[in-house]
């Protein structure tokens, strides 16, 4: 392909150059991220008021030379200040509670995680789009686990009890009085310690196809020291035992998978009479118009690396994508046979969806 120059519009031209100058050097500037967070360059900062890269290198052990560069890529793209009177950089506080707060509402430095590990996939993926075949879960770099860990577990901590169950009809008051819950697609357990933590009276089991995230989610059990009332096992989402469940759970999962009407089925039949699903996804329109927005370009990049794959890779390949949209799932638990559904509340993260038979 040859574009003759002279029928370009320069203005235009220019305009889309600078974008896509920003755009590479915000993508090269996230794996700069990347090292501020495994090596706690973050942490080190947060509170310690403006640093020279000798004092951050000294306090993390890391060498000035290197520090002194990775400072000057932060400071370029607004990450930390500069106070060059002193020779000095600061991480606000507003940025300390997104970079380096982990037990906080506004943690995103998992994401980094993620994106590295989508990188680590990329020539993987490209295979795929040429074949059309599926990457499992699995089959991703295992920086992957923990980092969408670690992107969900705070909205989980904040969010879940605090304002989602409350949406739900009925189900703050029967986790409070004692309820068996199955967490579909459980992960590192995030969720379901979050749950078991608030509602001792309740009996929770997560369920993951992946042994390596059950293994890590039952160690994060007994950490908590509710390993008594939480289990963890491996087991597909069409596949779990037990059929006495009066909330069934799918957080941030559904779309993942290869059939997720036969999950849905499964949920409805594992519930007790009057039980409840609660179905968390990511936000998203019904239309791409209404997804043209940085929240969900986030949400189609996830899509294209993981969730897409990941659901071609099994049986059935409805690959939803992370941005199906509240009637599409709606639907998909109407075809798994629950007559009454809603969405129950929303954030502008994540769509909450509740499902009665």
């Amino acid at each position: 392909m040859s574009i003759d120059p002279s029928t370009l519009d320069q203005s235009k031209l220019e305009a889309f150059q600078g974008l896509a100058v920003a755009e590479a050097a915000a993508a090269e500037s996230a794996a700069c991220c990347y090292l501020g967070d495994v090596l706690g360059l973050y942490e080190a900062m947060a509170d310690a008021g403006p640093l020279t890269s000798a004092e951050l290198a000294s306090r993390t052990e890391t060498h000035e030379r290197y520090v002194r560069e990775w400072l000057a890529n932060q400071a370029s793209g607004g990450y930390v200040i500069h106070h060059p009177d002193r020779g000095a950089f600061e991480l606000p506080p507003e940025h300390a509670a997104v970079l380096a707060d982990a037990a906080g509402p506004f943690h995103l430095s998992g994401i980094y995680a993620v994106i590295a590990a989508a990188w680590a996939s990329a020539d993987r993926a490209a295979e795929a789009f040429r074949t059309g075949e599926g990457v499992g879960w699995h089959e991703h770099d295992p920086r992957l686990f923990g980092g969408v860990e670690r992107i969900f577990a705070p909205l989980y901590r904040h969010q879940l009890v605090q304002e989602w169950i409350p949406a739900l009809e009925g189900v703050h008051e029967r986790l409070t009085a004692g309820a068996r819950v199955a967490d579909v697609g459980c992960g590192h357990g995030a969720s379901t310690l979050v749950l078991a933590e608030a509602y001792p009276a309740s009996r929770f089991v997560g369920f993951d196809y992946h042994p390596e995230s059950i293994a890590e989610a039952s160690k994060a059990a007994a950490d908590a020291g509710v390993g008594d009332r939480v289990a963890f096992e491996v087991a597909a989402a069409d596949g779990y035992s037990g059929d006495d469940y009066d909330l069934v759970c799918f957080f941030d999962c559904l779309h993942d998978m290869g059939d997720p009407v036969a999950a849905a089925a499964h949920a409805r039949r594992a519930l007790t009479d009057g039980g409840t699903v609660l179905l968390v996804e990511p936000m998203a329109g019904d239309e791409l118009a209404d997804n043209l927005n940085p929240i969900s370009r986030l949400f189609y990049a996830g899509s294209v690396f993981l969730c897409t794959p990941s659901s071609l890779a099994q049986e059935g390949g409805a690959a939803l994508g992370a941005q199906a949209g509240a009637t599409r799932l709606r639907q998909v638990l109407g075809e798994a046979g629950f007559t009454r559904t809603r969405v129950a509340t929303s954030t502008p993260f994540n769509l909450v969806i509740e499902a009665r038979e």
